[in-house]
């Protein structure tokens, strides 16, 4: 009997993603391991294999369609001595075109999605028993413009724009081989084409905030108010929509409180100097961001209760400590996670970092590399910045802010004054997972690791 071939879970959280491009067309045959697929979650393109061999029937989502459910199908594999005579009617064939958004917007056929303007074809229907008749309004019939050519858009676009009042016939699709899709959609000025004969008497309904939009001003009162002004829109790529939404979370769920201390340099930058001159012949050379990495995985054991994540209706405390770094990449930020950083060498650390932070501007990074941890780093030091207070990245328990190490004048401990390298930073804190003083001795514990570098080689 034929086979389902089912959207992915590329890592625990996804629960949807874009079918970038498909690596097979129909009729190829297939092993187990062959590439089926390139599939683009919030983070990261990722290719797709085969669990079973057999042949490709039918490709049920093209390439290009966005917002794809974990676990919808996405194609269907034919075993051996079957044919595509042999897919039945109301089989995930036609499910999935039947209801696309559980599919994705866009889950029509490569064929299907091509515009005809000269055949224009029938949409298909809706079986009886599809899940999603019961819970969603029926999408109105596809438009047609002036010359009866039939508009495509996906049925959400097309309830989206008859909710709004958009005229689909005046937008420009982003979707594959130009459909119309939501986004399109979303971010149209409402228009008045859908508004019913009479409607001209009554004072128009306010347009619905965008789904995707945050609490707030809603994306047509904002585009109102600037209308006048020349600009140019640029639409949300997964990873800013997923940034948003996670900051958003983070600042308006999690009781931020902050510490902060400025830390002496001096004896680290003179330490590192020595160490690089040792390491220039095995070609490796330390940076401050090593050493910060070090001596928080240091602390993290030395303080274990701040060891800690954010789990709902628990804590939990972790044993190995798993430290991310933020690197900046086009468009957003990763946050790859050094597993026991705390029981490898500054040459370790600092070669793992190279490479998680060139793959992450390549976005070649894994889940897996992404995720999990219990604290975070982002440095904003070589940037110029003195210092900041940074967003905690659920679920992790803290975060240290880095600023540039910055030549200031100091009292030492002979009451003279002299000049120092001073670095300040800030250490946000969850306090649903960290109490103050717990924090405080975990900030400390950072401090005394920075300011008596040999320690951290002990």
């Amino acid at each position: 009997m034929p086979t389902e071939i089912l959207m992915p879970a590329l890592s625990p959280t996804m629960e949807e993603g874009t079918l970038a491009k498909w690596l097979v067309k129909e009729g190829d045959t297939v092993s187990s391991g062959d590439l089926l697929a390139e599939i683009e979650t919030d983070k990261a393109t990722m290719e797709f294999e085969a669990v079973d061999e057999g042949t490709i029937g039918k490709i049920l989502v093209a390439e290009g369609s966005e917002g794809v459910k974990v676990n919808s199908p996405i194609a269907i594999l034919l075993e051996e001595g079957e044919s595509a005579d042999d897919l039945p009617a109301g089989s995930g064939a036609d499910a999935a075109r039947a209801n696309p958004e559980e599919t994705g917007e866009t889950s029509a056929t490569p064929q299907e999605a091509q515009p005809q303007k000269d055949a224009p074809r029938k949409a298909p229907s809706q079986t009886a028993n599809t899940p999603a008749e019961a819970s969603t309004t029926k999408a109105p019939a596809a438009p047609r413009d002036a010359d009866g050519n039939r508009i495509f858009a996906s049925p959400l676009a097309r309830r989206i724009a008859a909710d709004r009042g958009v005229d689909l016939t005046a937008l420009e699709g982003s979707g594959p081989r130009g459909r119309i899709i939501r986004a399109d959609v979303e971010s149209a000025k409402t228009g008045e084409a859908a508004k019913p004969a009479d409607a001209a008497a009554a004072p128009a309904a306010p347009a619905p905030a965008a789904a995707s939009a945050p609490a707030g001003l809603s994306t047509e009162v904002v585009q109102k108010m600037y209308a006048d002004r020349p600009h140019q829109e640029v639409k949300l790529d997964g990873m800013r929509r997923t940034i948003a939404a996670r900051l958003t979370e983070a600042k308006q769920t999690i009781p931020h409180f902050y510490l902060r201390r400025d830390i002496r340099l001096d004896a680290l930058l003179a330490f590192r100097s020595q160490l690089n001159k040792q390491l220039e012949s095995r070609s490796v050379k330390l940076s401050v961001n090593d050493f910060i990495i070090k001596a928080c995985a240091l602390a993290l054991q030395s303080v274990p209760k701040a060891n800690a994540v954010w789990a709902g209706d628990r804590v939990l405390e972790l044993t190995p400590s798993d430290v991310a770094v933020a690197v900046a990449i086009d468009g957003g930020l990763f946050t790859p996670v050094l597993k026991d950083a705390d029981m490898k060498s500054l040459s370790a650390l600092s070669a793992e970092m190279k490479d998680l932070a060139t793959r992450a501007r390549d976005r070649k990074l894994a889940p897996h590399e992404y995720q999990g941890g219990s604290f975070a780093i982002s440095n904003l030091g070589m940037f110029g910045i003195d210092n900041f207070d940074a967003v905690i990245n659920p679920p992790h328990g803290a975060i240290l802010a880095v600023g540039a190490g910055v030549k200031k004048p100091v009292v030492n401990d002979a009451g003279e004054v002299e000049v120092a390298t001073i670095m300040s930073v800030t250490l946000s804190v969850d306090h649903r997972v960290i109490d103050g003083a717990l924090g405080a001795d975990l900030l400390k514990a950072i401090v005394e690791n920075l300011e008596n570098p040999m320690v951290m080689l002990a």
